[in-house]
């Protein structure tokens, strides 16, 4: 069974940092675009950060950049969105999917979320003082 599942989440100041993780488990990301989506109450989902299944470009969201960083580990079973500088605004909860893509897309990754196949189940986060 293909899943993907989140951790890291949490309470926090603001100004703190946070690491989620996307845990892979049944399959590998080899041909995987992974996306960090994020869902405050009373809001639509939105697209945070994402990263290519090949050469790990990245795109991620005018509200993020310069704070927020993913990664993926060289194994490709785990992926990371480092959380810096966090703003009350951040509070959401996060979740992380993955896009299968054809090979002449392995350099791309999308914000938006209906091309993903697969999501994890979701991880809190809270900043407040």
């Amino acid at each position: 069974q293909l899943q993907l599942v989140e951790s890291g989440g949490g309470l926090v100041q603001p100004g703190g940092s946070l690491r989620l993780s996307c845990a892979a488990s049944g399959f590998t990301l080899d041909h995987y675009a992974i996306g960090w989506f994020r869902q405050a109450p009373g809001k639509e989902r939105e697209g945070v950060s994402c990263i290519s299944s090949s050469d790990g470009s990245t795109y991620s969201a005018d509200s993020v950049k310069g704070r927020f960083t993913i990664s993926r580990d060289n194994a490709k079973t785990t992926v990371y969105l480092q959380m810096n500088s966090l703003k009350p605004e951040d509070t959401a909860v996060y979740f992380c999917a993955a896009d299968w893509v054809p090979e002449y897309m392995a350099t791309d990754c999308r914000l938006h979320e209906v091309p993903y196949d697969y999501w994890g189940q979701g991880t809190q986060v809270t900043v407040s003082s």
